[in-house]
């Protein structure tokens, strides 16, 4: 486990001040189940809060040890029945995928050049109708007008 600074403990209270809490622990306690899900959370955002239904505050403070413990997490805050929690993102290991991902790029490539050859066509086809102007209007003739009536007398 990382120990954390006082300003980056400060920074992980600012980012998780707006935050609902993802998983919530209740009579049973901390479970497999409740772990489990609190290392998902975890693995996806880095910084979670939790919430502790139904314990005092000694008991919450050994819950949020117990869990940054089993999780290797820093515990960042613990304000009333919330606990906030920091855990590093791990790296996933994916070996065969990033195989097949590079023979597949191949043909991507052939997608993107036909898919920039439209995109040319598309741009040449609105280039060449170009913004329509109508033509210039003439200005009506003064005096007489046909029909032998007069304007604006």
């Amino acid at each position: 486990m990382i120990e954390l600074t006082p300003a980056q403990r400060r920074d992980l209270r600012a980012r998780a001040h707006h935050l609902n809490p993802v998983v919530t622990i209740a009579g049973n306690g901390l479970t497999p189940g409740v772990v489990a899900e609190i290392e998902r959370a975890l693995q996806a955002h880095e910084l979670i809060k939790v919430k502790v239904q139904g314990a005092e505050r000694e008991q919450r403070d050994a819950l949020m040890q117990e869990l940054c413990a089993s999780l290797q997490a820093e515990p960042v805050q613990h304000i009333g029945s919330i606990l906030i929690v920091w855990r590093a993102r791990r790296e996933e290991d994916k070996p065969a995928a990033t195989v097949e991902k590079k023979a597949v790029r191949s043909s991507t490539a052939k997608s993107a050049a036909a898919f920039a050859a439209a995109a040319r066509r598309a741009a040449l086809a609105k280039a060449s109708a170009g913004p329509r102007r109508s033509p210039a209007r003439t200005p009506a003739p003064r005096g007489r007008t046909p029909g032998g009536g007069s304007r604006g007398r």
